[in-house]
């Protein structure tokens, strides 16, 4: 079991900044990629930027924040961070963080709850 939880979500004006964080804890051992996605009201949940940590690893990016938005890890905390800079109002969303896993024979999708980020004057 992984348990996720976000943080740091809340208003910001466009142009601004913020950092989410997402707390990782339980058999971590098994995660090989964390992510953040988003979700507004009435559509499906898109990704926002992945990172993987095997296959000699990669990370990838939504065309519609590159540049913009950086993925991170701190592994000594199992947090994993989404720097948000520049945010327009296409950036409002719920932001989840997600980590994949797999025990060898299985692979299982954790979610967090997601934390609200809504871009606005």
């Amino acid at each position: 079991q992984v348990q996720l939880m976000e943080s740091g979500g809340g208003l910001v004006q466009p142009g601004g900044s913020l950092r989410l964080s997402c707390a990782a804890s339980g058999i971590m051992s098994g995660v090989y990629a964390m992510g953040w996605y988003r979700q507004c009201p009435g559509k499906q949940r898109e990704l926002v930027a992945r990172r993987r940590w095997t296959w000699g690893g990669s990370t990838n990016y939504a065309d519609s924040v590159k540049g913009r938005f950086t993925i991170s890890r701190d592994n000594a905390t199992k947090t994993l961070f989404l720097h948000m800079n520049t945010l327009k109002p296409e950036d409002t969303a719920v932001y989840f963080c997600n980590a994949e896993h797999s025990d060898g024979l299985k692979q299982t999708i954790y979610w967090g709850q997601g934390t609200q980020v809504t871009v606005s004057s």
